[in-house]
């Protein structure tokens, strides 16, 4: 009997884990299940919730680990979540020698990274590679997955799905670590990992999208990528 997801599958729906995009690599395959009607891909939870609890495993027992995102949704969730797990955190541009060179005064001897995206997140992959630290990926459908030990997929443009994802992941590292021994303990809030402002503004753009039996999935990326818009008038949370 399969084991039971660790959030509800409608807490899943409702943070927008599961879309991916309408880019597909062969490499992401296996965690697609099923393209909706409007091109959008859906990943399979069941997967998705595998890959945290081994991901959470991975952390757990390891004793150095360094977090890397360079976009912008991403650097709340991953600075709060290296804040509860005790992790090493870098936002933003990964300085070259990070992980190869000694002699840097930011040099980190790192016994697990994990990436926020294999794209963006280049350097931080390439130089994991040549220092032989194992990689965590967090990857959508458009990733390619060479040189990633471990794949996480999942949405990751989307500041309230990365959220969830690292809200869950600190969740059970703690758990595995004996800090907490239930999710009751646990006393952090999603939201706590990505913005309360986002969320409630989410409310307000909130719509559903309805679709044979995966009925009432959100698609949080396009909501996303407009209160990104209307936030900085930029449109950081653009997809590339």
């Amino acid at each position: 009997m399969p084991a039971r997801l660790l959030i509800p599958r409608n807490d899943y729906l409702a943070s927008g884990l599961h879309i991916g995009m309408k880019q597909r690599t062969a490499d992401m395959k296996e965690f697609i299940y099923k393209i909706r009607s409007d091109g959008l891909s859906v990943l399979n939870l069941r997967k998705v919730d595998e890959r945290i609890r081994s991901a959470a495993k991975f952390i757990a027992h390891s004793h150095k680990v360094m977090v890397v995102g360079r976009k912008q949704v991403a650097h709340e969730p991953m600075r709060k979540f290296c804040e509860v797990t005790g992790c090493e955190c870098v936002v933003g541009r990964f300085l070259p020698g990070t992980l190869t060179n000694p002699k840097f005064r930011k040099y980190f001897e790192a016994d697990v990274i994990v990436i926020s995206d294999p794209l963006t997140d280049y350097q931080a992959l390439q130089e994991a590679v040549s220092a032989r630290v194992p990689i965590i990926g967090i990857c959508d459908t458009f990733n390619e997955t060479r040189n990633i030990d471990l794949v996480v997929p999942a949405n990751n443009k989307s500041r309230k799905s990365i959220a969830t994802l690292f809200w869950l992941l600190a969740r059970e590292v703690l758990k595995l670590r004996g800090t907490i021994k239930s999710d009751s303990e646990f006393k952090h809030t999603i939201e706590d990992f990505g913005g309360r402002e986002e969320y409630e503004r989410f409310d307000r753009y909130e719509s559903q999208y309805e679709e044979g039996e995966e009925g009432g999935e959100r698609d949080d990326r396009d909501r996303d990528r407009n209160l990104d818009r209307g936030r900085n008038g930029r449109g950081r949370g653009r997809t590339r």
